[in-house]
């Protein structure tokens, strides 16, 4: 029986590609690289903002100076643009809303910084919308290891056997396994079912109302 549900954030509860194209794309810019195009992005997303980078750039600008440089520059850039075409997912809002009402304690984890991930969370489902929100951060080791989720599950008074986690890439499934969850992948992300199988999907749903289905009312 689930007592709670955790989230990743880019590609399973926001549409954010468009967004994260166009920062990325204006950094390349700015260095007279070359841009990449939404389908490339769409497959280097995932890792955290430095590997995003790392991908974007040519293989001969990978030193660390550099990429420190452009990912403070992609990091201006998306400062200005996270909420341009952002969007919650169709039914989001909705199966967020009949989860809380069922009793189901909800949670995002993202390997996005974790000083974007709270504010987009807090903007797009509001300040109490999620009991736990973390973001990648520099003395915790990001996705798939599993440390955050049992972080998450701490704070929530949950085992992580009670729990499952929602995601969209692999490395979501993974990071569930490594935790001791269920994982749920979700079909309308950044990845394709084919991933997320692979990577021991306990569940693969095509619609948010597939995963109210899943969960039952805690005693």
């Amino acid at each position: 029986m689930l007592k709670a549900l955790l989230f990743d954030l880019d590609g399973t509860l926001l549409d954010s590609l468009a967004d994260i194209a166009a920062a990325m794309n204006c950094m390349l810019a700015e260095r007279g690289l070359p841009a990449c195009d939404t389908d490339e992005i769409r497959r280097m997303v995932g890792d955290g903002m430095r590997q995003l980078v790392v991908r974007a750039l040519p293989e001969d600008r990978h030193d660390e100076a550099t990429v420190d440089a452009c990912l403070d520059a992609y990091r201006t850039h998306y400062e200005t643009r996270w909420k341009t075409a952002t969007r919650p997912y169709e039914g989001i809002p909705e199966l967020l809303d009949a989860l809380r009402q069922r009793g189901i304690r909800l949670g995002v984890i993202s390997n996005k910084a974790h000083r974007f991930t709270v504010p987009m969370t807090e903007h797009f489902f509001g300040r109490d919308g999620f009991e736990v929100v973390l973001g990648q951060r520099d003395d915790v080791l990001r996705k798939p290891d599993p440390a955050a989720a049992l972080e998450a599950a701490a704070r929530l008074g949950v085992t992580p056997a009670e729990c499952a986690y929602v995601g969209d890439s692999g490395i979501d499934m993974e990071f569930a396994a490594n935790s001791g969850m269920a994982g749920i992948g979700v079909t309308w992300g950044l990845r394709d079912a084919a991933e997320l199988r692979t990577s021991g999907a306990t569940h693969l749903v095509d619609t948010p109302a597939q995963v109210l289905a899943l969960c039952t009312t805690p005693s």
